[in-house]
């Protein structure tokens, strides 16, 4: 039976809760508007083509990607882990948008100055269902789900960079609110705690 690297997932749920804590109190403390606009800026056109492209690193389609490192690497038996952890984010993160806080409005709903809102040619912008972020909650649980499939540490540097990055380009895209993509870490610690929880049951059962 693969052994889950218990620390590091920890460590990794550790910092991605600081994270959320930072960005949600600032969200509060400036205005969730304010601090969109504050990190919505126009870095350039370099920026605009990766962000464009690097935001889709969060997609649901990711999770056919993780399927397959399971089957090559065989390590089926984490299956009720992963399969956990993709169920309950999602159910989470739609709960939330069409259930909780159905039709929240996105930025470009939001702002009536919208002439101040950074937007990417070629991005289509949705206009409702903000909250949470639903690619930062899929990044994110990747992120923590491989901290504990990995016996290495180098993922937690990796995987951290791949997923801030993935949350961040919800802003820059103009998508989300820094306040969503809080949201979208919490959800991810959540699942994959309760996924890990799972995991250790389905063990216990076929011992």
């Amino acid at each position: 039976m693969q052994k889950l690297n218990k620390k590091n997932f920890t460590i990794a749920a550790i910092i991605t809760s600081i994270l959320a804590v930072i960005i949600l109190s600032a969200s509060f403390s400036m205005g969730k508007n304010n601090l969109f606009l504050l990190l919505n800026a126009d870095l350039g056109k370099v920026a605009d083509f990766f962000f464009h492209w690097w935001t889709y690193a969060g997609d649901g389609a990711v999770w056919v990607l993780v399927l397959i490192y399971i089957l090559v690497k065989k390590k089926t038996r984490l299956f009720p882990l992963v399969f956990s952890a993709f169920a309950l984010s999602t159910i989470f993160t739609q709960i939330c948008k069409y259930v909780i806080v159905p039709d929240e409005p996105r930025p470009i709903l939001a702002i009536k100055e919208t002439a101040l809102i950074h937007t990417v040619p070629g991005v289509e912008l949705h206009e409702v269902s903000s909250f949470p972020s639903g690619h930062t909650a899929t990044a994110f649980t990747l992120y923590l789900l491989f901290a504990l499939i990995c016996s290495g540490n180098a993922w937690l540097v990796i995987g951290l960079l791949y997923a801030l990055l993935v949350g961040y380009s919800r802003i820059y895209l103009a998508q989300h609110f820094p306040l969503d993509v809080g949201a979208g870490m919490v959800t991810a610690v959540l699942s994959v705690w309760l996924a890990m929880l799972i995991q250790d049951r389905w063990k216990f059962k076929n011992k």
